[in-house]
């Protein structure tokens, strides 16, 4: 029995497989392959790895790992968690399973994009959510942003000040007559078609409407929800936010004792929502690790 299973292979996963092996704890850490920045060419606003490609983050994660014996890394995605603190057992592919006293869940969330003909091609490439990660590559140049008012009027603010023409154009249904004072005393330009579809130009993209093409440099999407990326995590009757992510401690501490969760399928209830973050997710992975740590320590003694 494993003194954790880590299940996902992200930069909180990662991170908690990497403090727990260094307090030589045993520890079974799951990849399924899946990230949710894996589209991604180079991450941003991580120090040390400022435009780093998030696959060569990862390699050099595993390879570190490796120096640790307490550590096994396995890649397959976990199917199941079932038990109770101090015998908990994860279901892998092929009908095996792993046992563990604790669970720390780093399963990530997936972007469900809104339903734009060419989007999903071009998502942490051409297109993008984050001004903090993906802001300052297009600052001086034309961006188009995409979806509801209210929350392209809060991407404008933020990225308004550098970059350069913003085409604010809306998903799905028109933006209102108010909607288009209120973009466009903003600074941006506000389409009255919705989008059409989105494609790479060269080293751009543009942007279709029934009326109108959007030669941009890149997209910043307005709308789009995230989910769960595990499709197990409904059945463990882990207390949720509103935001759909899994409410936990300043320790990564769930509802359920034993479990922890770490990165952005996480947040405390003080937070609005989860830090979609590289280095967030990292240090959320590093305090979760040290609350099995805490637990383990408790039950020794």
């Amino acid at each position: 029995m494993y003194d954790a299973i880590v299940i996902g292979g992200g930069p909180a996963g990662l991170q908690a497989a990497l403090t727990l092996g260094r307090m030589h704890r045993t520890t079974l850490l799951l990849d399924s392959g899946q990230y949710r920045n894996g589209t991604v060419q180079h991450m941003h606003n991580v120090i040390t790895n400022d435009g780093t490609p998030p696959a060569d983050f990862r390699a050099r994660a595993r390879a570190e790992l490796a120096a640790y014996a307490d550590v096994e890394i396995r890649d397959v995605a976990a199917q199941a968690v079932a038990g109770i603190e101090g015998d908990f057992v994860v279901s892998l592919p092929g009908g095996a399973s792993a046992s563990a006293r604790t669970v720390i869940l780093a399963t990530g969330v997936a972007d469900d994009l809104p339903p734009v003909d060419g989007l999903s091609e071009l998502w942490g490439v051409g297109a993008f959510s984050c001004p903090f990660c993906d802001g300052h590559e297009h600052a001086g140049k034309p961006i188009a942003v995409l979806g509801a008012a209210t929350r392209a009027e809060h991407l404008i603010a933020m990225l308004g000040r550098f970059v350069g023409e913003i085409s604010a154009v809306p998903v799905g249904e028109p933006y209102t007559e108010e909607e288009i004072a209120s973009l466009e005393a903003r600074g941006a330009r506000a389409s009255r078609a919705v989008v059409d579809a989105v494609a790479r130009a060269g080293d751009g993209v543009v942007v279709r409407t029934a009326d109108a093409e959007h030669a941009v440099a890149g997209i910043f999407v307005a709308s789009g929800t995230m989910r769960q990326r595990a499709s197990f995590i409904p059945q463990l009757g882990l207390g949720m936010l509103d935001s759909g992510a899994i409410e936990i401690d300043d320790f990564g501490r769930t509802s359920v004792p034993g479990i922890y969760a770490a990165g952005d399928l996480a947040h405390r209830a003080s937070l609005p929502g989860p830090m979609a973050a590289v280095m967030m997710a990292a240090t959320a992975g590093q305090l979760a690790a040290v609350g099995v740590i805490q637990a383990l320590m408790a039950a020794e003694h």
